[in-house]
C-alpha cells in the first residue's frame, strides 16, 4: 500500500513470500471491461483513467503519510527504526501533498458508482488534509474511525504521547447516495447484539503474516493487517463487489477480498511490490459460499403496514395489545391504528409506533417490537405477524 506518490522509487530487494494455500478462481458475474483480480502497475492517476466510469462497490485507500522524518530515530539501545523512507512518500510541501491528494480523489471518484463508499486511512501527518479534500469535492463523510493498535510502537524520545491509532474517514460519493451497503445487523449480530463503534482494537501486522525480504527485513514498511481489511471489507460490501485500492502496496487488499469472495483491482507503481502481491494472493483460499454469503438485512425486506397484518386476518379488530411486561395495553381497530384508554377524554388513536412511545413517555419507538398479542398462553411481538406477510410476499415473488 501507499507507493502512488511523485517520484521514482528507489530499488527494492527481492521478496520471497512463505504463504501457502491453494489458488481459487475470481467471483463470476462481473463485467469483462474490468481487470478484476488484476494488479496495473503504474501510477494511480493514469491508470484510473483507463477504467470505465462507475465501476467500482468499494474504495480502501491507504495514500503516502507524508511523514518523513527529518532525521534518523534511535530505540533506547541506539539501534535505529526501520522508518519509512521511501521515495513514495516524499513531497516538497503541503502545497504538493494537497495537489496529489485532490488528482487521485477525483480520479477515483469518477470510477466510483453511485453509492459506492470510500475509506481512506492516515495519520496524523495527513488524515486531516485529505478529510479537507474529501468534503471541498462534495463527498459525504459517513463516520471517521479510530483504528487503535493493541501493539503500537512506543515513542522512545518520550516527547510526547504514544502514537497508538490510525484514522479511517469512511465517505459515500455525495449526500445524495443513500443506499450505500452497510451489514449493520450482521456485524451487530456479531458483536454480541451490540453495535459495531467506530474505535476499532486491532493488533498492527506482525509474525507470520507481515512479508519479508530474503534478509529477513520488512516488505513493505506500512502492510496493513489483513483484519483491518476484513473489517473494511465485512462492513460496506457483498460477496462478488469490485473493491479498488489504488495504493495496493504488497496486496492485502487483494488478499482479504479474494478470502471474502470480492472482487478486486489493484494498483501499484511499483513493480516489485507488485510481484510480492501477486504471489501473496495466489497462495489465498476463498472461504466457502456459505461463511460469506450476505446475510439479510431488514432494510432490504419489503415494507408492511400494520393494517395489512389485520386486512390479512392474521389478528383480529379488538384483540387487545400489551408490552412484554404486559404494563400497558391497546386495542387493535379496523384500520390498522391502536385505540388506548384513560388517557384524555375518550381515550386516544394512532399508529402502533406512536402509541408505543406516547405509554412510555418516549419521543419515538419501534411498534412492531414494542407490542406484543397473546396466542396459547404465549406473548409473541407483532413483528411476527409481518414477518408472515413477508414470508409469502417472497413466496409469491420465487
Amino acid at each position: 500500500m501507499r507507493s502512488q506518490a511523485a517520484g521514482a522509487a528507489g530499488s527494492k530487494p527481492q521478496i520471497m513470500v512463505k504463504r501457502t494455500g491453494v489458488s481459487a478462481g475470481p467471483p463470476s458475474g462481473r463485467t469483462a471491461a474490468l481487470p478484476l483480480n488484476e494488479i496495473l502497475v503504474g501510477d494511480c492517476r493514469a491508470e484510473l483513467a483507463r477504467l470505465p466510469a462507475q465501476s467500482i462497490d468499494l474504495v480502501f485507500a491507504d495514500p503516502p503519510y507524508n511523514l518523513q522524518l527529518a532525521g534518523s530515530l534511535s530505540r533506547p539501545d541506539q539501534s535505529l527504526v526501520d522508518a519509512v523512507d521511501e521515495e513514495w512518500d516524499k513531497f516538497s510541501d503541503f502545497a504538493a501533498y494537497d495537489g496529489f491528494t485532490r488528482e487521485w480523489l477525483t480520479a477515483v471518484r469518477r470510477v466510483m458508482k453511485t453509492d459506492a463508499t470510500l475509506f481512506v486511512i492516515g495519520s496524523y501527518h495527513n488524515i486531516f488534509r485529505v478529510g479537507t479534500q474529501l468534503q471541498d469535492m462534495g463527498f459525504w463523510i459517513l463516520n471517521d474511525i479510530v483504528w487503535r493498535k493493541a501493539n503500537p510502537m512506543p515513542n522512545f524520545k518520550g516527547r510526547r504521547f504514544t502514537n497508538a491509532h490510525e484514522t479511517l474517514i469512511w465517505a459515500a460519493k455525495s449526500p445524495a447516495a443513500k443506499r450505500y451497503t452497510f451489514n449493520y445487523e450482521a456485524l451487530k449480530g456479531g458483536n454480541e447484539d451490540c453495535q459495531v463503534r467506530s474505535d476499532w482494537h486491532l493488533p498492527i501486522c506482525t509474525g507470520a503474516e507481515r512479508l519479508k525480504t530474503l534478509d529477513g527485513r520488512k516488505a513493505h514498511p506500512t502492510q496493513k493487517p489483513e483484519s483491518l481489511l476484513g473489517r473494511v471489507m465485512l462492513s460496506a460490501s457483498q460477496p462478488g463487489d469490485v473493491v479498488l485500492d489504488p495504493f495496493f502496496g504488497t496486496g492485502t487488499t487483494g488478499a482479504v477480498a479474494k478470502r471474502l469472495k470480492r472482487s478486486f483491482i489493484g494498483i501499484e507503481r511499483d513493480a516489485v511490490y507488485a510481484e510480492a502481491a501477486r504471489q501473496r494472493i495466489a497462495a489465498v483460499s476463498s472461504l466457502p459460499t456459505e461463511a460469506v454469503a450476505a446475510a439479510p438485512s431488514r432494510r432490504s425486506e419489503p415494507r408492511v403496514a400494520f393494517a395489512s397484518v389485520v386486512e390479512a386476518g392474521l389478528i383480529a379488530p379488538g384483540t387487545q395489545l400489551t408490552d412484554e411486561r404486559r404494563r400497558h395495553r391497546a386495542i387493535v381497530r379496523a384500520d390498522g391504528t391502536l385505540a388506548i384508554q384513560g388517557i384524555g377524554p375518550g381515550g386516544i388513536v394512532g399508529s402502533i409506533h406512536r402509541m408505543g412511545a406516547l405509554v412510555q413517555g418516549l419521543p419515538a419507538c419501534n411498534g412492531w417490537t414494542f407490542w406484543h398479542f397473546e396466542t396459547r398462553g404465549e406473548l409473541l411481538p407483532i413483528d411476527a405477524l409481518r414477518a408472515t406477510i413477508r414470508a409469502g410476499l417472497r413466496h409469491a415473488a420465487e
